[in-house]
């Protein structure tokens, strides 16, 4: 063979082996990489889970933490004992990656359930290519050796125990793709039953549907089952619960002095829910600061076009049924018929602080806009001529207004309302036995427990002692939107020392957490808008006092 052929042979054959070379390193490459596709941590997560937390950028989101200022004043949620143990050694991980942490390994969930305790928990993460070995590393470097790591059998999987230098043990579900640890070996169990037996959120059909249309993460996502829900204090006699829909996510943001927590509701369904009626419900629009004393330390507004929706919701709360007799139900019946006939479309609730100091509990009234304030003070007379007398009924209380601290509302008439449930209903309170106090100002009904209430609203709206124009107030409505179904804004701080009924409009998480939560003003709102609900929260940091 010449020699320029030989030449030309070993290029052409080169190239060939070249070009297939690539082709195969691309082909294997192109299946390694599949063969890494991520996994589905949700197809791991019982059922029972009442509330999910994921992210996909694990490092970031204990950062954005880290910055908030009421991490750097030592003011921590400690909700999750999982979370704490990961902010703790995060760092030290990631000391251990060069390169930081694989995307895998970046993404977090961690899965809550019943009881609600801090350590009834379980946290899940996905594994990339060397990240086995690299948590067997870990473990081994920062776990305890004062006990050997046992292993356990259970259904044909491997679960691993781990003593930690704290005296507690923890509990891992480990393979190549994922890792799943808890404090108790049980939900361990729980997972591998989810995940054996496809019984996993993944496979909830409520719960899939919701997730599936979830296309980016953003710092957190939070999905939480909002079936019954505890109400109020832990020590309060009535035991109360509020249902308030089906799943919603949350998806959250951070800055300094703020937690944003914007969400959705999903999976709307025919049940008498506190969501359900808010659905049936007319938007309001705009902030009532002017209608606020300047000592609110806590209100709500509601839209209340349809009541019928709200008070067969309201109705069934543990604290309106509480002293429910026939007598109080044809009187609840009247005063929606009255609603119904002059009522405008909304309803605010106030507490406020007292001036005076020795007043053991808080001011509060409920003020209802009037479509005829005339006509509707007519009603309210006849009303009030015309009612039986209630058998058995604790006594009526008298009308003592304090004008002497009072000036500017002596000239408002006050009632004394027959027994009912309409002011608990929608406030929780129960201190009156039911008896109401009523007075019409400015367009509005005013109804309280007691007459110092309804006396010390009017003095401080007359003399423009409000809530307008308040740093705190302000900073809390420009966060919120323009037109909602329902709102509520409170001082935890002030609201944690408030007496048990006082308090039954506000979920028992917070006071369970109050270690935290008492530095914060909290702002929920629910939007509704063409059947779906967006409920928001918002935590504004108030900072060292």
């Amino acid at each position: 063979m010449k020699l320029r052929l030989l030449i030309q042979t070993a290029v052409v054959v080169s190239v060939v082996l070249l070009c297939t070379g690539f082709g195969v390193y691309s082909f294997l490459r192109l299946n390694s990489v599949e063969d890494q596709r991520e996994f589905n941590l949700y197809s791991l997560v019982p059922q029972d889970a009442t509330a999910v937390l994921e992210t996909d950028r694990m490092a970031d989101l204990v950062d954005d933490i880290n910055e908030l200022n009421c991490s750097k004043d030592n003011h921590f949620l400690y909700v999750s004992e999982l979370f704490v143990y990961l902010k703790k050694y995060l760092g030290t991980l990631v000391e251990d990656t060069p390169h930081g942490l694989s995307k895998q390994m970046n993404k977090m969930l961690i899965s809550f359930h019943e009881p609600d305790t801090p350590m009834n928990q379980v946290l899940y993460c996905s594994l990339g290519s060397g990240d086995y070995e690299l948590v067997e590393s870990f473990v081994q470097k920062y776990c305890s050796s004062t006990f050997p790591s046992k292993f356990f059998d259970y259904n044909g999987e491997e679960i691993r125990i781990y003593s930690m230098p704290d005296g507690r043990f923890l509990a891992a579900y480990l393979t190549s793709d994922f890792l799943a640890v808890s404090f108790q070996k049980r939900l361990i169990e729980h997972v591998i039953d989810a995940r054996r037996d496809k019984k996993s959120l993944m496979n909830l059909p409520s719960f899939s549907a919701m997730h599936a249309g979830k296309h980016s993460n953003v710092a957190a996502t939070v999905y939480v089952r909002m079936k019954a829900v505890d109400m109020g204090k832990p020590t309060d006699g009535i035991r109360s619960q509020t249902r308030l829909g089906s799943w919603a996510e949350f998806d959250m943001k951070f800055n300094e002095d703020a937690i944003y927590c914007s969400g959705i509701s999903h999976g709307a369904d025919s049940t008498q829910t506190f969501i359900n009626a808010l659905r049936e419900q007319r938007p309001v629009e705009g902030f009532l600061g002017t209608y606020l004393p300047a000592s609110t330390f806590f209100y709500d507004r509601w839209a209340l076009s349809d009541r019928e929706a709200v008070f067969n919701f309201t109705a069934r709360q543990e604290y309106a049924k509480a002293t429910y007799s026939d007598y109080i139900k044809s009187r609840d019946e009247e005063w929606i018929s009255f609603l119904n006939d002059y009522a405008g479309e909304s309803v605010l609730s106030c507490l406020f602080q007292s001036s005076d100091t020795l007043n053991k509990l808080p001011c509060a009234v409920m003020c209802i806009p009037m479509k005829n304030e005339q006509a509707a003070e007519r009603r309210l007379q006849s009303l009030l001529y015309t009612t039986p007398r209630e058998e058995d009924a604790p006594p009526t209380p008298k009308i003592v207004p304090d004008y002497a601290r009072y000036p500017k509302a002596r000239r408002y008439k006050q009632y004394v309302l027959p027994r009912n449930t309409l002011l608990t209903q929608m406030t929780g309170i129960t201190e009156s036995a039911l008896y109401t106090f009523a007075c019409f100002y400015r367009g509005n009904l005013l109804l309280a427990p007691d007459a110092s209430s309804l006396s010390a609203y009017i003095h401080a709206i007359e003399n423009g002692e409000v809530l307008e124009g308040a740093s705190v107030y302000e900073e809390g409505i420009g966060s919120l939107a323009q037109t909602y179904n329902f709102l509520m804004m409170v001082d935890m701080e002030t609201m944690l020392h408030q007496p048990e009924s006082y308090v039954r409009l506000i979920p028992n998480f917070f006071f369970r957490q109050a270690k935290f939560f008492r530095h914060f003003v909290l702002a929920i709102q629910f939007t509704c808008s063409e059947g779906v609900v967006y409920p928001n929260i918002v935590l504004l940091y108030k900072g060292e006092k």
